[in-house]
């Protein structure tokens, strides 16, 4: 299984257009060691030629025009993606759709029922794409038995619940519901390998513990590395865990739950927010992680399990 970054940054990328924060102050003026990013998605395949998106970001056309391997140009209108996974219905997971809408026939959409509710009803993005290339929805089974899609040989997926938070457009923000948010465990029919994928997760629940054990890999929330970091820079009035994200530090923070896993697990931290320390390449924070063998993702990162 193959699985390449698009996007690693949180909402807004790094740096955000409109914020002079010590990173992104600092990433423009070249005063710190820090790589942009673009807004957070992945794609993986089984087989190097056919490809599931991961969510689809605002900066999908970058994303793509940087990964030829999803423009393979067997036709005069081709692309490698055979469906597209919505991990949420947040707008930094789901405008890239809108920029996807040349396509030739409806696009393969996998999301819950609910994130597919906030996306026809609060932010109507089903009822503007049909009249367009228009979405085929396929429900995400949130049990045991997983499920299966049609072009992605060789890969097998698994979706659990996760609390976060649901957009403000949508009836369940701040009253999360289960199938606001998952989780999704991809499996290699082939060799057995796991990855678990979760870039909103703001509690650690038995049945998320679990699939986080079960991984060989896990590419997971690292959007704030504590929970008052937005309050205390004068950026939000939320903590990090009210905004639907597990800070990294303090007591049972993402980095404890992190450190309790094997030692033979990849943990990467992906969906990190421009404020996060860590995107400081330099930063004591940054240094905390490595040495407790956490990653940072970035754009264009390739994981081969």
């Amino acid at each position: 299984m193959r699985i390449h970054v698009l996007g690693a940054a949180a909402g807004g990328g790094f740096p955000q257009w409109n914020c002079n924060c010590r990173n992104c102050d600092g990433s423009r003026k070249g005063t710190i060691r820090a790589s942009a990013r673009t807004q957070s998605s992945i794609a993986v395949s089984g087989d190097d030629e056919n490809w599931v998106l991961f969510n689809a970001s605002p900066d999908i056309l970058q994303q793509l025009r940087s990964f030829p391997a999803l423009q393979p140009a067997r036709a005069l209108r081709d692309t490698a993606i055979r469906a597209i996974v919505l991990i949420d219905a947040q707008i930094d997971h789901t405008t890239g759709l809108y920029m996807l809408r040349e396509h030739r026939q409806p696009h393969e959409l996998w999301c819950t029922s609910l994130v597919r509710e906030d996306l026809t009803t609060g932010n109507p993005l089903f009822k503007v794409l049909d009249h367009y290339s228009g979405l085929h929805w396929h429900d995400v089974p949130l049990d045991a038995d997983g499920f299966s899609m049609a072009g992605m040989p060789g890969l097998r997926f698994s979706a659990v619940p996760l609390i976060s938070n649901a957009p403000p457009y949508s009836p369940h923000r701040d009253r999360p519901q289960p199938g606001d948010n998952i989780g999704i465990t991809i499996t290699d029919a082939n060799n057995g390998k796991r990855l678990f994928y979760a870039p909103g997760l703001g509690q650690m629940e038995p049945h998320v513990w679990q699939a986080l054990q079960a991984a060989n890999c896990v590419l997971i929330d690292g959007t704030l590395w504590t929970d008052d970091e937005m309050i205390r820079l004068g950026a939000s009035n939320k903590l990090s865990r009210e905004m639907g994200h597990l800070p990294q530090s303090g007591q049972g923070g993402m980095i404890e739950w992190l450190d309790k896993l094997p030692a033979t697990t990849r943990k990467i931290l992906i969906h990190i927010n421009n404020t996060n320390p860590i995107l400081d390449e330099d930063s004591p924070e940054r240094g905390e992680l490595t040495r407790r063998g956490i990653e940072v993702s970035f754009d264009g990162m390739e994981i081969t399990l």
